[in-house]
């Protein structure tokens, strides 16, 4: 018996392949995501981790989710690496001016408050020199 390939059956396999890298990606995606929450839970029964070091679990697990969602569902993964960076490089400075931005408006907010008219202003005296008496 011959075996014949159809473009039925070919697209028929790309989309149960395409739809086993969507559920993959779903499944990636609950358990880090559930991993997050207990987390916090964990944090908010027992005060452990350090809100400072559960603030960093939190934003390495969501890059590694924005990885995932990139690279699946704007099909990112099968590009060639030129367009990846064309892409990734513009984004990754774009968060830099975020970042700056917020730093430079909190930095002019609290120069503000400080220089702002009646607020209290403690005088700074020089240090008493003690003369010698000969």
């Amino acid at each position: 018996m011959e075996h014949t390939h159809t473009a039925e059956g070919h697209e028929h396999g790309q989309h149960d392949a395409s739809t086993k890298a969507i559920w993959k990606t779903f499944w990636i995606l609950l358990c880090v995501t559930i991993v997050e929450v207990g987390l916090a839970f964990l944090h908010l029964e027992t005060g452990v981790p350090p809100k400072l070091l559960l603030n960093g679990i939190f934003i390495i697990l969501t890059i590694f989710k924005a990885f995932f969602i990139v690279a699946e569902f704007m099909h990112l993964r099968h590009e060639i690496k030129n367009l990846i960076m064309t892409i990734l490089i513009p984004l990754a400075l774009f968060v830099w001016f975020i970042i700056a931005f917020l730093a430079d408006g909190d930095s002019w907010k609290n120069m503000r408050k400080d220089l702002s008219p009646g607020a209290a202003r403690q005088e700074v005296k020089a240090p008493a020199h003690e003369e010698a008496h000969h």
